[in-house]
Order: structure tokens, then sequence, then C-alpha cells
């Protein structure tokens, strides 16, 4: 593998050294005086291909690097009222200075054409208009045509395969990362054009001063005041009656913005998750995340499908949201934001699985079969204020937010097993699960002569209450656990107390493109575990025992100090935090015997190097390491049910985890707005150590105990990707194919049984949007799988290989017969097989759209799920057992719906 990894590195360097030339000067008409705005191209000779360009600044100035093989190349500089200049040079560094002959030109015809992709500087901007079809209605349905630009299941925007760190329209951050409302519901038609801002610091403060490798969404509007927004009413035909409607009015202006989002659906879309996080910003604009309740206890889950949620999901979902920006002084450098968000779902699934368990040292193979029935409840609130100044003398940013969630989680089900002298079992599960989240977060950048300093707190606290009840307790079969003889439910009571503080200060020091920021910190985390676990008989709730109980206090602190080294040139960038942790970790439950610490000093480096070269290449390299000393899960002793299906206990002498990761990778990156071609190939290596293994203890039934056995092991993994996509412009035609391998290798138990479990799984696909005819547009999204799992173990029983296959396809044709009228065909196909089975899922819709041009108003009446498929059958393997799944769907529906602007 270290011959692997030094032959890569070693191609990659000499891909950044390979002839690389400098060409610069200057770019002057006849008197002597710059011509901004040239452009400066290099060419091989008889070859219709440019190797770099450059465009001259305002005072006529050029720089060009690019990479030949041949020993001379053509440079051609074009201006507007001047005459094209073409000379051959040698290949080599070299400073030249041209003089252009004015030309005025006779111009019989103006014909106003917008290039479809440009490039200025670290900006690139694409035309909106060349990229949608006339089916296409809000920003999210073209972005996905965007050579270059992805966007995922989840809505989170990727720009050569890396999430972008900021989401503008007219340059303001509206929606602080959680972008998924403004994309899927901002009408194409008010939009200009998508600006990728390449390597973006958004806290100007220190924009030429520490250099970032992620890019910016910049949505510029047809107009600087913009009073826009989508909205759906629809009905529908099945059981229940369905309906779906979407409302989300939203105003851009110069000083305010403001978006306000109502969505309710009971026909299987998901839109809840539009305010989530999906862009995290930078670590000097403070701390963000998604709050979320730390699920400890759950009920036994119907499995999810690999499929459009759309094609499962019961639902009926009511989702409530607005978001404000308003400039708070003249200079337009304050900005207030509110938001507040709430949601109410109810999600019912049903689903059949059958595992056939390998064989393991303790017992034989075996096999489960299982019907859940769930119903989830969901009711959760979000509210947040940030006051922000980023402006080039200062930057200041507080962000306070509360949640809160009222969550309630049920399910019905029934259990068969092979073993012998086993019945079928019913159980009943009811989770109820409260959570009260409140963070706050600040940042502040103060200039102090010619140095910045940067102070940072971040505060969060959080309490869950959860209590699992499992009716009737003889439904329990759990190793090593006796439920009780006149037990009529059993349940967990669960509580967690979470406090978290960040503290830290820098100061910045620059000179001649180097920032250096030595900073000191304090870390601080503690966290309160409660949990009893009882029985109900003849109405009162009796305890097991202390040691089905937990009390237990766990508490991190870590001061550090670190050295942030960045450099930013013109061609070169480098950013490294360099850390040294003092890690003090303490466990303590006295009545279970625990009393456990770690005081150890640790380094974790972080660096990322990148190199730009012939205008349209980029290369780099990144490492770290880090340490983990586990957290308050992996110090509990007494006896958890976390779910009916499991117990997990940890031995009270195991010792606090200590796992350390080093990782590391490499990326080569083209972009090519002249010919419209972007690629992306990635590497990266990761070895994490650990001093605890994890040990779970299976029945022939699928109950299990869980536990963890102090010994050091590995999880090593190699991930290899690449990407290509191109416009083609003369086809009206977006293509992309991308791969994907990955090698993971980790040391496992099973039942006191050692193995190492190593799993490849391979990926293909294939992405291709075409608008090249009047009458039709074509989307269509394809992807092939392929995993194998192997297990090698002394023991005979886990050794095994096992593999599975999956193809799937998402294919979307539009007809436009006639103006106005639009006829849609939808097919998605999911098919997963193995040696011996095979499972294809197909799915049909079919749609027509009338369009009333005038109040640009849609009326759709759509068919969904024409072959009326009910359940979807998939195979699947890991290191325990194959499973067959078979999930019940959403039946055949018809809906009405009327779509609308708002203006």
């Amino acid at each position: 593998m270290k011959k692997n990894i030094s032959l890569f590195l070693m191609l990659f360097f000499t891909v950044l050294t390979f002839a690389q030339k400098t060409v610069s000067g200057k770019i002057t008409d006849d008197d002597g005086v710059a011509i901004p705005s040239a452009s400066v191209t290099i060419e091989e000779p008889g070859k219709d291909a440019i190797l770099a360009y450059a465009i001259t600044n305002s005072k006529g100035e050029y720089k060009i690097t690019f990479t030949s093989a041949e020993s001379n190349v053509d440079l051609k500089v074009k201006a507007f009222n001047q005459k094209p200049l073409t000379k051959q040079i040698n290949n080599s560094d070299q400073t030249l200075n041209f003089k252009m002959q004015s030309e005025a030109t006779e111009i019989k015809e103006v014909q106003l054409k917008t290039k479809m992709i440009t490039a200025r500087g670290d900006t690139i901007s694409y035309d909106l208009k060349a990229f949608n079809s006339k089916n296409d209605r809000t920003l999210a349905d073209v972005m996905k045509k965007i050579p270059g630009i992805e966007v995922n299941k989840d809505g989170t925007i990727l720009y050569q395969g890396n999430a972008i760190n900021k989401f503008y329209v007219n340059g303001k951050d509206l929606m602080e990362g959680g972008y998924g409302t403004i994309n899927n519901s901002l009408p194409k038609d008010a939009v200009q054009k998508v600006e990728v801002l390449e390597n973006h610091q958004p806290v100007k403060i220190l924009q030429d001063k520490v250099p970032s490798d992620q890019a910016a969404i910049n949505i510029k509007l047809k107009n600087s005041v913009t009073m826009t927004g989508r909205g759906e009413v629809g009905t529908g035909f099945g059981d229940p009656w369905l309906w779906n409607v979407k409302l989300t009015p939203m105003f851009f202006g110069q000083k305010s913005q403001w978006v306000v989002n109502y969505k309710t659906n009971n026909m299987g879309e998901q839109v809840e998750n539009e305010g989530n996080i999906l862009a995290f910003g930078n670590g000097w604009e403070g701390r963000r995340i998604n709050a979320g309740q730390n699920s400890w206890l759950n009920v036994e889950n119907a499995t999810t499908p690999d499929l459009p949620v759309k094609r499962y999901l019961m639902n009926n979902v009511h989702y409530l949201s607005a978001n404000y920006l308003v400039n708070i002084d003249k200079k337009k450098e304050w900005e207030l934001k509110a938001s507040a968000n709430y949601t109410n779902n109810v999600v019912n699934r049903e689903g059949y699985t059958q595992k056939n368990y390998f064989a393991t040292p303790t017992s034989g193979e075996s096999t489960v079969i299982q019907n859940i029935l769930n119903n989830f409840y969901t009711d959760k609130a979000k509210g947040e204020l940030i006051f922000t100044k980023n402006a080039k003398k200062g930057f200041f940013k507080n962000t306070t937010s509360f949640s809160q969630f009222w969550n309630a989680d049920r399910a019905l089900a029934d259990r068969n097993s092979t073993s012998a002298n086993t019945s079928s079992r019913h159980g009943e599960e009811a989770l109820e699960s409260p959570t009260s989240s409140f963070q706050n977060s600040l940042s502040t950048i103060i200039p102090w002569k010619e140095k910045m300093v940067n102070v940072k707190s971040f505060i969060n606290y959080q309490t869950d209450r959860q209590t699992l009840d499992v009716t009737p307790a003889s439904y329990l079969e759990i190793p090593g656990f006796t439920p009780g003889a006149n037990a009529e439910m059993v349940r967990q009571n669960f509580r967690l107390k979470t406090f978290e503080a960040n503290h830290s200060a820098n100061v910045g020091f620059s000179a001649k493109g180097w920032t250096f920021t030595p900073e000191i910190g304090f870390n601080y985390k503690t966290t309160a575990l409660n949990s009893t676990l009882t029985n109900l008989q003849a109405g009162q709730y009796l305890e097991y025992g202390e040691k089905y109980n937990n009390d237990l206090s766990y508490s991190i602190a870590t001061p550090y100090g670190s050295l942030g080294v960045n450099y930013k040139s013109e061609s070169w960038m480098l950013f490294a935090n360099l850390p040294v942790n003092s890690n003090n970790i303490k466990a303590d439950d006295p009545t279970r015997n625990v009393s456990k610490s770690v005081n150890k000093i640790t380094f974790e480096p972080n660096i990322f190097l990148q190199y730009s070269f012939a205008s349209f290449w980029k290369a780099s390299v990144n490492g770290n390491i880090n340490n983990n000393f586990g957290d308050v899960n992996t110090a509990y002793a007494g006896f958890l049910m976390q779910s009916p299906n499991g117990i997990n206990v940890m031995d009270p002498q195991n010792p606090i985890p200590q796992n350390n990761s080093k990782s590391t990778g490499t990326r080569l990156e083209y972009r090519n707005p002249l010919n419209n071609l972007f690629f992306n190939i990635n590497y990266r290596f990761s070895d994490s150590k650990r001093n605890l293994i994890s040990d779970p203890e299976r029945n022939n039934e699928g109950f299990i105990i869980g536990h963890y056995r102090e010994q050091d092991n590995h999880a090593i993994s190699n991930v290899y990707s690449a990407e290509v996509g191109k416009y083609f412009p003369k086809f009206k035609t977006n293509a992309s194919v991308s791969y994907s391998n990955n090698t993971s290798r980790s040391d496992a138990y099973l039942n006191k049984g050692a193995y190492a479990s190593e799993n490849n799984s391979q990926s293909f696909g294939f992405k291709l949007n075409n608008t090249y005819f009047s009458w039709m547009s074509l989307d269509y999204n394809g992807s092939i799988s392929i995993t194998k799992q192997t297990n090698t173990s002394f023991i005979s029983e886990l050794n095994g290989k096992s593999k599975r296959n999956g193809y799937n396809h998402n294919l979307a044709a539009f007809f436009y017969p006639l103006e106005n009228h639009t006829i849609g065909f939808n097919w998605d196909q999911v098919n997963s097989s193995n040696v011996n089975q095979s499972y294809n899922n197909a799915f049909y819709d079919i749609s027509y759209q009338f369009s009333w041009a005038k109040k640009k108003v849609d009326f759709e009446i759509k068919w969904m799920n024409i072959a009326n498929r009910k359940v979807f059958e998939t195979y699947d393997v890991n290191a325990t057992a194959t499973t067959y799944s078979r999930i019940q769907l959403r039946p055949s529906q018809v809906m009405f719906t009327v779509k609308f602007n708002f203006k």
C-alpha cells in the first residue's frame, strides 16, 4: 500500500512540475494607454484548443501560466476596437509587452449573445437560460443540469464534488446555510445567472490573508429589488384523500430580504428537512450545528428502501418557516437575521425482513423473520437570532438558537425464528423522547495595528428525556436478561444532560502573503447519564436492581495551544493548523465501580496545500491526525436496553477509549469554462487505531447483548473517485460520468469469535440532460454498484464471502406536442441481486401540464406508480447476515395541481 501511495504522489508532483511556463506583460494602444479587459490566450500551433487564458487588469497587465510539450506556442490578444494580434513565441518563461492598433469596425447588425459559461478570476458565471428546459420552473430544476455542479438527495449543492460553504442571493446570506427553501422555490425566471465563487473566504477581513479551498454559490437576480416566490395547490385521489400545498413568497431588496415558507402534504413528498443547515461557512464565523436529539433509545424500525422518498413515504406533514435579514446601519455592514421553523409530521411505515445469520462459535446458522409496523410522530420548533458585521475593518457574529422536540415513536412487531422450541412473538413498543437544546456562538475579529485579534465562544446546553416501553415483557429474549415471570411490561427510563463550552483567542500576523495565527483555547464538555430499567407488575413499576441502572458523570476538559499558518499567492495556497492538546477525561459512577480517567497530550496537525497552474488546473494534498477519547456512550456500566431487540453493557474495568486516526489525500481538478469541461480525481487513505472493540453476543432469535473488550484494532480504508462532466453546446447536452472505489478493512468480533471484515464497494454513475429538440427534453441519471464482503478468521464458521449487485436509474422525459402543452414520463428502476436471487423494481409516472402563459400558471394532472406496485423487494449483506427485505410502498395515486409564481 505504501508503494501505491508513493507512486501516486510521485505522479501527482510530476504533473505539477512538468513544463510549466509563465508569460506576463502589458497591453497598450498606439498612444501607450493601457487596455483593460483584453483577452490573452495560449494555443498550440495548428490546434484549435486553448491551453490557458488571462484577462488584463485596469493597468493592462496580464500573467498567464501554461503547460505544453511543444517548443513553440501561439499567443493571441483580442480587445474591443483593436486589431487582433497573434505571435508565435518560445515555450519558456518571458515578459512580453504589446501595442495594439486601433481598428474601427462598421457594425451592420448588433446581436446580443451571452456566453453560457464565463470566468473572471475566481468567479465562474453560468447563464441560466443556456441550461434550462421548457418544463423547468425553479432554480433547483436547472441547478442539477449545470456542469461542475451536483445536487445531492438531501439538497446539498456540490461543486467539483465538494460541498459549498455559502449560498448567497444578490451577495447576501439570508438563509445561513439552510438554502434548501430558496433552491427549491425560487422561480428560474427571476434569476439572471449562477456564480461560483472559487476559493471563497466569507470573512472579508481575512480575504487575501487566510485562504479557503471551498467554493460558494451566488444567485444573481435580474433585478436588484425582486418580489417573487412559488406556489402550488394540489388535490388527489387515493386512500386517504390526498393534498399538497406549497406557498413560498420571497423578497430580495438592497437593505432587506425575507422568505416565508409553508408546505403540507400527505402524498409522500419530504419537505420538513428544507431548514437543515447544508453550508457551514468556516470556523472563523463561530460554530454552526444542526441541533438534533441524542437518540439512545429506539423502537424496532421497518427498513427504508433505496428509492426516491416519494415512492414509500406515508406521511402527513406540516412545515412552516420564516427567514428575515435587514441591514441596520447606513454602510450596510451590520445585519440582523431572524429565523423560525416548526414541523408537525406523522409517518407510517410497514416492512418485512428475513435475516439469515451466519454461524458463530457459540451458535449455528439461524433465520429470523420480522414484520414491523411503525408510527413516527414528530413535533419540533426552532428559533434563531444572528447579529453580523462583516467588513474589511472588522468582523462580529453572534448566533443564538433554541430548539425543542416533542417526538414519539410506536412499533408493532411480530418475530419468528427457526431455532427449536420457539414460538411466534408479538410486541408493542412505545417511545417518548422530548429534547430541549440551546446554543450561543460568538466570534469577533478586531484589527489591532497590523495584527488581528479573534475571540470565539460557543455554549451548548441540551437535555434529552427518553422512555421506552415494551409490552408484553415476554417478547424480550435477550441473552442474559430475564424479564420476569409476572412482568406485564418492561420500561427503560433514560435522561441525558449535556453542557459544552468552547472558548479561544488568537492573534494574526500578516506579511508578504503569509499569516501566522497563534491561538490558545479551552474546550469543556460534561455529560450526566441517568437510567433505570423497570417492569410493571400489578400496577407497580419494580426496578431490576443496581446493575440495570446508571448514574454516570463524564467530563472532557481540553486546554490547547495551536499555531495557524496560512499562505496565498497567485498560484499557491497553504493553510495548516498545528494544535497541541492536553486531554483530561474523567468518568464516575461509584455504585457500579466506574472510576476512569485519562490525561494525555496530543499533537493533531491538519495541513492543506493547493497549487493552481495553466489557468484551468488545481492540484492539492492534505493530511491530518486526530485523537478521539470516546464519549459517555462507552463508559456506562449498567445494563441499558437501547432497543427491544438488544441490551448493552460495558465492563467497568474497560479503559476510556483512545482512538487515533490518520488520514491523507490528494486531488487533481480541472475546470475550463472555455470548452465547458470539468473533472476531478481524488484519492484518500485513512487508518484508525482503537483500543476497544465491539463484541456483541447474538442468540438464534436475533436478540443481542452488546459489550466491548479491550484489544487494539484497526479500521483501514482506501477511497478512489473520479468525475468528468462536459456541456456540449451544439447538442444542448450536459453529460457526466463518475466512478468510485472504496475498500475498507476492520477487525471485529461476534459471539466471542474474532474475524477480519473486508468490504469493497464500487459504483459507476452516468448523468445526461438534453434539450436539443424543441419538442422534447430528457434527463437521465443511472448508477451501477458492486459490493463484496469477505470475512476471514481462524474459526471456520466466521469465514465467508458474499456479493451484492445493484442497478438503478431515473429517466424523466418531457414532450411538447403543442405550445404550452407538456406530456411527462418518469421511470424509476431499482434492481438488486446476489448469486442466486434477483429483485427488479420498476415505477412509472405520467403527467400532462397546460401552461397559461399570460398568467404564468400551470395546470398539471399526474398519475404516479401506474403499475400500482405495492411492495419493494431488495437483498443486502453485511458481516453477520444476509437480509431479504420487503417494504410497503405508496399505492397508485392521481394528483391535480395548480402551480404559479407570486409575481
